[in-house]
């Protein structure tokens, strides 16, 4: 067991644990994981970042179920719109290059850092609850197909932007919000997930573990959530995200990629890579 499938366990972990507490947000790292320390191809990368963000976001999920905090009607209306985007989008992740499929990625990270810093000082651990009205369908059914493309395209889930859109669109208060988000993240990654199963390239066997890890840490962060401040949690967060996506650029950028097949000692035993069909994504 190499140092670098260790690494990528526990940092697939640490992916988990963000979910779990925020609902989103945590998702964003799964791909710079994959393609830097793991040595994944970026667009390969994108279809195992769906699977491991799917599952783990389902999972969660369902503890939320359990306190209340799903709304399953909001989901269905929000995940359904972004399924068809999601399974379109993630046709497309593969004809676009590697460099600049992960200087998209690196953008992305920016944006949603700096977002979530500043809507950290905001958050009320206290506050559960917004005044409620009638959900405004055309605007919510709008950003949930804007969602979905971002998904399937990107391999995140999206949750850093369903999280206030359920809240401005639908009424919901901040807990129900965060619960529901993950059940809307888990149905646009799997429309995801399957539109890049064309390509031949996903590595399975490195999806279970991977996504077994993030279970825990998910598992984890829905504990830690109940006691700790969100304000502190998401400010340190958002800076984190903030310096991984710099690094992520400047690496993009300067054109330093990882081997384009994932690294010998982490791939199982009768894995055979990409087909001759189906070239990774920036191979000329």
């Amino acid at each position: 067991m190499g140092t670098a499938f260790v690494l990528s366990l526990a940092l697939s972990a640490v992916v988990g644990f963000a979910l779990g507490v925020f609902g989103g947000g945590g998702s964003i790292l799964a791909v710079p994981i994959l393609v830097y320390v793991t040595g994944i191809a970026p667009s390969a990368a994108v279809g195992m970042s769906l699977a491991i963000v799917g599952a783990t976001s389902l999972t969660a999920s369902y503890a939320h179920h359990r306190k209340g905090r799903v709304r399953p009607r909001v989901a269905l209306l929000f995940g359904g719109s972004g399924i068809a985007t999601a399974f379109l989008a993630a046709r497309l992740t593969h004809r676009v290059s590697g460099a600049v499929l992960m200087i998209s990625f690196a953008t992305l990270m920016l944006v949603v850092g700096i977002a979530m810093f500043a809507s950290a000082r905001s958050v009320n651990d206290e506050r559960d609850e917004v005044p409620r009205r009638h959900p405004n369908l055309i605007p919510a059914f709008l950003a949930g197909a804007g969602v979905g493309a971002i998904t399937g395209f990107l391999g995140v889930g999206g949750g850093f932007l369903v999280v206030p859109a359920l809240i401005a669109f639908t009424g919901l208060g901040m807990r129900d919000a965060i619960g529901t988000s993950l059940l809307v993240i888990a149905i646009n990654s799997a429309a995801g997930f399957l539109g890049h199963l064309h390509a031949d390239e996903l590595n399975l066997g490195l999806v279970v573990p991977f996504t077994l890890a993030a279970v825990i840490g998910g598992a984890i962060g829905e504990r830690v959530a109940r006691s700790l401040s969100l304000a502190r949690l998401r400010s340190g967060f958002a800076l984190f995200v903030i310096l991984v996506g710099i690094a992520v650029a400047a690496l993009a950028i300067t054109g330093t990629h990882p081997s384009r097949e994932p690294r010998s000692s982490l791939v199982p035993r009768g894995y055979v890579g990409p087909s001759a069909g189906h070239p990774t994504a920036g191979t000329p």
